[in-house]
């Protein structure tokens, strides 16, 4: 006997990325326009949403036995779809331990729960590795990650806890509570140069981080990384994402920029 939903939409990337990695793509019979994890997935299956807007009568098309989205910011689909008789399930985690809470869940509600337990304990481990190696530095960098540049938008709480686990401390530490953007608006950008950032990262979701921009910025030629060339982009897909991405090449792309700069600058 075959477990759990038969016919699922993902709202969002994560758990498309997720449900593939437990073998379980055959279940997927919808998926987020902005799904480029893993890249077979665009090929494979109908894009059915953008992330605050959806095609609902596509979805309904597809009947779905079950949805699964992603944050407050999709409520208005999620009500869309619970009023035409959906099952849905729209998970709101913002840090880690919320993450791998969602992983188990959705491999649970596939039937997969101990698959999932081992794939999570190889992120864990890989965690470990990478915050036993950052605790050898000599000094920590300080870290502005940029999510958004006009307004700029600071690191939410799962980017802000994988910097510290690679070795960089927040510059922005007190707004990684908030769990929405227009929340984590620095208003005064002479705070961020104020603050004197070791290291800049951008990951301008939906279009590409632009260093010599930044680097042109009034007055940020005072800005430690931007007098030292430490200006990096990692895509949004691989660290906006709240799932495995984040949890493994987004947190392997911060360590690399927090170990060349102790190299060079600690």
């Amino acid at each position: 006997m075959t477990l759990g939903p038969q016919r699922i939409v993902c709202l969002t990337e994560e758990t498309t990325e997720w449900l593939y990695l437990l073998g379980q793509e055959s279940r997927i019979v919808g998926i987020s326009g902005y799904t480029v994890r893993p890249r077979r997935a665009r090929e494979e299956k109908p894009r059915v949403c953008a992330f605050t807007s959806a095609k609902i009568d596509k979805i309904l098309a597809l009947q779905p036995d079950c949805v699964l989205g992603f944050s407050d910011m999709q409520a208005d689909i999620a009500a869309a779809l619970i009023r035409a008789g959906v099952q849905v399930t729209v998970f709101n985690q913002r840090s880690v331990a919320d993450i791998f809470s969602v992983l188990y869940q959705v491999a649970a509600m596939v039937g997969q729960g101990e698959q999932g337990l081992a794939l999570m304990a190889d992120m864990q481990q890989q965690l470990v590795a990478i915050a036993k190696a950052a605790a050898t530095l000599p000094r920590r960098p300080k870290i502005y990650f940029e999510e958004w540049d006009m307004p700029h938008i600071s690191a939410i709480r799962w980017v802000s806890e994988l910097m510290g686990i690679a070795g960089g401390d927040d510059c922005f530490p007190e707004l990684t509570a908030q769990s929405l953007g227009k929340h984590r608006i620095i208003a005064d950008g002479t705070e961020i140069i104020r603050r004197d950032p070791d290291i800049i990262i951008g990951s301008w979701c939906g279009k590409k981080f632009r260093p010599e921009n930044v680097a042109a910025r009034a007055g940020w030629g005072e800005v430690k990384a931007v007098q030292t060339g430490q200006l990096f982009e990692i895509k949004s897909a691989d660290i906006l994402q709240p799932g495995p991405a984040a949890l493994t090449d987004g947190v392997a792309a911060l360590h690399r920029i927090v170990m060349a700069w102790s190299q060079t600058y600690a």
